[in-house]
């Protein structure tokens, strides 16, 4: 980055700050905060240019927010009253200009430039370490094996902003076990916005004031219904901490959400209106909803939700997210949403895994890997065998609604890693694609009936912006060519590095 460059990043980012200040400091004037978004929607217009939105897309938001009774600006309104006006402006700045505006448009030139995936947020984990055991979980049985050093974290960071990533997530084990490393990185980078999934056991009052001091980590806390249903699956007194988690939070003005893992046990529990009505009152803002995905040889396939109570996930969450809602609450659904983002997002389309060994994985439930932060850079990570396999096949079905090409299209997942020659990177004990695959197979079919009757009942509009490869326009069919066919991995990649 020149000297010119960062002269015009600081103006841009300053810019932004005075109008997000100015915005935060007339909380309490309608008029001067309906003001603000419009300016906020023009800026971002103006820095975009001619690869804006469309224009009756841009009209429709600007008439959102002039519309006091619209229901997302109301819900937006209430995040931004009870946010800590820190905690709000860092968010504001890290997570719109410099992840939304300015990393969105920087991410758009590295992917052309270097013929590769570049993700627009980064996943890893801290460390294998864990104080949970929770049933079908490959990452309690882990235990302290690994851990990414703070150098470690700070290459990826510092890398990953070079390429135009601004926004990164922890995972683990539980990421807190490193909880004075994580403070110390969220200091050194606090132009980038953090994410922290979390058991929530260590949550406590000093922690939630460094959080406040710094400003630019939010949390997803993990939690699974009722104390019966959450307790059942990750242990007596769980829900007990999460709750306690969630009540220092709201105290602090810090932003939250859940992260919830849906299985054929509690699903109907965890998207139970009461429940989301419940969470929301704690101060929850946004929830990810994963599929239970039958990860490890401890596996329990048996928690995989059935193909009927998939459907109903489907419905359920449209119906949180519809008009006829009015819980303050915005949930996302990890493997149904796929039309949303065009499918899967693995690979490095918008984003990749870095375990604790410092295995890059193109998903945190794909654990495969060519290579290693230890030994390369996140872009020759991008640039390896497996994520070039990910580049080149996605969309791994046009149906998003089989996004997956583990879950989904498990035949997929077998071609890659053998293509590229990737090994299995599972703490616990390896496991084969093979063995991994077979678990998917009958799923994959019978969910592939429903799923395509849902997809054609639909309409679709197809994107503005797709970031596949440019030989791939038309879903998976591109894969088909490399069927029987032995190539060389580190010739493909010289072809399309």
């Amino acid at each position: 980055m020149n000297a010119l460059t960062n002269v015009t990043h600081a103006a841009q980012r300053q810019a932004f700050s005075v109008l997000i200040d100015s915005f935060l400091d007339h909380l309490d004037k309608t008029e001067d905060r309906t003001k603000t978004y419009l300016k906020l929607v023009d800026e971002a217009e103006r820095f975009w240019g001619k690869n804006a939105a469309d224009p009756e897309k841009l009209e429709a938001v600007r008439r959102a927010f002039k519309d006091p009774d619209n229901r997302w600006v109301k819900f937006i309104n209430k995040v931004v009253d009870e946010t800590n006006p820190h905690v709000a402006r860092m968010t504001m700045l890290n997570l719109g200009y410099e992840a939304f505006f300015r990393g969105t448009k920087t991410i758009r030139k590295n992917r052309e430039k270097y013929g590769c995936n570049i993700p627009w947020l980064i996943l890893f984990d801290p460390t294998s370490a864990c104080n949970m055991h929770c049933a079908g979980c490959w990452s309690g049985t882990y235990g302290p094996k690994n851990n990414l050093s703070f150098a470690d974290m700070d290459k990826i960071v510092t890398q990953g902003k070079e390429l135009g990533v601004y926004v990164y997530m922890m995972t683990g084990g539980e990421p807190l076990v490193r909880k004075a490393d994580i403070l110390k990185l969220a200091e050194k980078h606090n132009d980038v916005q953090f994410g922290i999934y979390s058991n929530s056991t260590l949550v406590d009052d000093d922690f939630c004031k460094e959080v406040v001091r710094l400003g630019n980590i939010t949390f997803m806390l993990s939690i699974e219904g009722t104390p019966e249903t959450n307790d059942a699956r990750r242990g007596d007194g769980h829900y007990d901490a999460v709750m306690n988690a969630m009540s220092l939070f709201k105290k602090y003005g810090i932003l939250f959400g859940t992260s919830i893992c849906y299985t054929r046990n509690n699903i109907e529990a965890v998207t139970d209106p009461g429940f989301i009505k419940f969470i929301a009152d704690k101060g929850a803002r946004f929830g990810f909803f994963f599929h239970y995905m039958p990860v490890g040889n401890n596996a329990v396939p048996e928690l995989m939700p059935t193909v009927t109570q998939r459907k109903k996930m489907i419905e359920r969450i449209r119906w949180i997210r519809s008009n006829e809602c009015d819980t303050g609450f915005f949930p996302m659904d990890f493997q149904n949403d796929g039309e949303a983002v065009g499918g899967c997002i693995a690979g490095g389309r918008n984003y990749f895994h870095i375990n604790s060994s410092g295995d890059a994985e193109p998903c945190v439930f794909i654990h495969f890997s060519n290579t290693n932060i230890h030994d390369n850079s996140i872009l020759e990570m991008l640039q390896s065998p497996l994520f070039m396999e990910y580049h080149k096949g996605q969309p791994f079905n046009k149906n998003h609604l089989r996004p997956c090409p583990m879950l989904e299209n498990p035949k997929l997942l077998r071609e890659m890693v053998e293509r590229s020659g990737a090994h299995g990177t599972n703490e616990e004990s390896e496991e084969s694609v093979e063995h991994l695959c077979s678990k998917c197979d009958d799923y994959a079919s019978k969910w592939g009936i429903v799923a395509d009757e849902i997809w054609k009942s639909e309409p679709h509009q197809k994107k503005k912006y797709e970031n596949y490869a440019p030989a791939n326009r038309t879903g998976n069919d591109n894969l088909r060519k490399f069927e029987g066919k032995k190539e060389n991995p580190l010739k493909d990649l010289k072809k399309h590095a």
